[in-house]
Formats: C-alpha cells, sequence, structure tokens
C-alpha cells in the first residue's frame, strides 16, 4: 500500500507542476481553448505506442501531415510528445516487470535484449540525425517533404508483419533465452530501426517487437521491451531537435505531451485487460488505415 502511495504522489506531484507551467503561460484561455484537444490525442497515441510497442508517431504524424506541419515539425513535435508518453510507459512497464516478472523465466530476456539493443538503436538515430551530409542520408533529406509518403510505406509494411504475427500468439510455450540468432540479429535490426525512427519518429520499437513475437518470445515481455528502448530512443532523439531544428511546436506537445503522460500509464491496463489476439488484430488494422491515409492514392 506504502509503495502505491509513494508512486501515486510522484505521478500527482508532476501533474501539479504541469498545471503551474500553464496557468504561467500567457493568454491561457485563449491557449486551452486552441490546443486542449491535443490531450485526447496524447493518450490515444501513447495508449496505442505502450499497449503494443509502436511508436506514438503511427498516430501523430498522419495527424499533423493532416493538420499543415512540415516534415521538421511533424518529427520533432512527435518526438517530443512521445518523451512523455513513451517515458511513462517504460517506468509503468518497469515497474510492473520488478513487481510480478522479475523471476519469471520468460521476462528473463528483457534485460539482455536492451543491453544489445540500445547501442546500436542510439547509434543509428544519431547517425541519421547529424550525418545528414553523409552521401548515405544526403539524398533521403532533401526529400523530408515526402515524409508522409515514406510512413505510409513503412506502416503497410509494419501492418502486415503484426497481423501476420498474430497466429503466433495462441502459442503457450515461449522461448526463455536468447539464441546465438538473436544476439546477432538485435543489434543489427536495432541499427536499422533507429535510421528509420529518426526520420519517421517511429519504427524501433516496432520492429523490436514484432521480431521477438516471431521468435516466439512471451509477447508482453516484447511489448514492454520495445516500449523501454522507444523511450530511450526519442530523448536521444530530442537533443537534435533541441540544438539543430527548433522545429517543435511547444503549444501542441503542452496538452498532447500531459494527455500522452496519462496513456502510458494507462497502457499496461490495456495489454493486461484484453485478449492478445484481438488487441494485435485491431492495432494491426488500425497501423494499416494510417499507413494508407499517408500515402496520396486519393
Amino acid at each position: 500500500m506504502l509503495a502505491v502511495v509513494k508512486r501515486n504522489v510522484w505521478w500527482a506531484g508532476l501533474g501539479a507542476l504541469w498545471l503551474m507551467v500553464l496557468f504561467l503561460q500567457p493568454a491561457v484561455e485563449a491557449l486551452i481553448a486552441q490546443y486542449g484537444a491535443f490531450a485526447a490525442l496524447g493518450v490515444v497515441g501513447a495508449v496505442f505506442a505502450n499497449a503494443t510497442g509502436a511508436g506514438g508517431g503511427v498516430v501523430f504524424v498522419p495527424f499533423f501531415h493532416h493538420l499543415g506541419l512540415n516534415a521538421v515539425q511533424i518529427v520533432a513535435t512527435s518526438f517530443a510528445i512521445q518523451c512523455f508518453g513513451m517515458t511513462a510507459g517504460a517506468i509503468t512497464w518497469g515497474q510492473y516487470y520488478r513487481r510480478c516478472h522479475q523471476h519469471d523465466a520468460q521476462w528473463q530476456p528483457l534485460a539482455l535484449s536492451l543491453m544489445l539493443c540500445i547501442p546500436g538503436a542510439v547509434g543509428g538515430l544519431l547517425l541519421a540525425q547529424w550525418g545528414a551530409h553523409l552521401p548515405a542520408f544526403s539524398w533521403l533529406n532533401q526529400h523530408l517533404t515526402q515524409l508522409h509518403i515514406g510512413f505510409g510505406i513503412f506502416s503497410i509494411v509494419l501492418a502486415i508483419a503484426i497481423l501476420a504475427s498474430v497466429p503466433l500468439l495462441g502459442r503457450t510455450q515461449f522461448r526463455t533465452a536468447l539464441h546465438n540468432v538473436d544476439i546477432l540479429m538485435l543489434p543489427l535490426i536495432a541499427f536499422t530501426g533507429g535510421i528509420i525512427t529518426a526520420w519517421l519518429s517511429v519504427g524501433v520499437g516496432e520492429l523490436l517487437a514484432v521480431y521477438l513475437i516471431i521468435r516466439r518470445f512471451n509477447i508482453t515481455m516484447a511489448i514492454a521491451t520495445a516500449v523501454i528502448l522507444s523511450a530511450i530512443c526519442v530523448w536521444a532523439a530530442m537533443a537534435f531537435h533541441w540544438l539543430q531544428t527548433h522545429a517543435v511546436v511547444w503549444q501542441i506537445v503542452m496538452f498532447a505531451g500531459f494527455g500522452a503522460a496519462i496513456g502510458g500509464r494507462l497502457a499496461k491496463q490495456v495489454v493486461l485487460a484484453f485478449n492478445a489476439r484481438h488487441l494485435k488484430i485491431f492495432f494491426g488494422l488500425w497501423v494499416l488505415l494510417m499507413g494508407v491515409s499517408g500515402l496520396p492514392l486519393f
């Protein structure tokens, strides 16, 4: 009981800090009227992100594109919102792991997976951001206006992978240790996912979660691992946008970030309350819909 109270005190304190910052803003009533609805977007995006291992950009990118934000603003603002949502989700999943599964054999791959993935994911992300002048990245960075098309193609491929993995969810026997092939593949997947994430604000968590599920690891453990990795990556990504692009739309982040923190806390309950098969089908179809909406088909 004392531990529960302590956890809630921390979150209540952060909520009070947010309210203080909000009411220190000029014309706060107009600010709430214009941007307050973004809190709901943050909740939806963070619940999706932290309940599936997919980044919140799956929701934010097409929405901001339809609002008319430019490509750099879309990515920067999406990263900033995810700093709230993915961090809340990572803390929640980490607490759940320590309380309930620290000695569970099916959850033992979590720590080693993160150790293998974090250097590659952060390295790939930073290379794509700060190495824009390199020949391998210069052409892609010149075509960032086509971000929504790249996002659409990536999301469709991801949705197919998610839906293809659904039959694997019926298994009751899961792997409890990484094999040699996993030790080789995880850093490569993380590095590739980090590069994709730098451009689209999504990628590394999705790739990791789908790989672990296909490799017959526990699905909840796979989601938790992907969420924690994504949280680390979005914070690493923000340094570039803070120092170089200055493209974050902070008015949106103020409200969407608040909603994302709430969604990040709620997502674990979504995963634990619903059938994993139905949850994965729903979100797979949602990613497919978002991917199609990013293509210039109409």
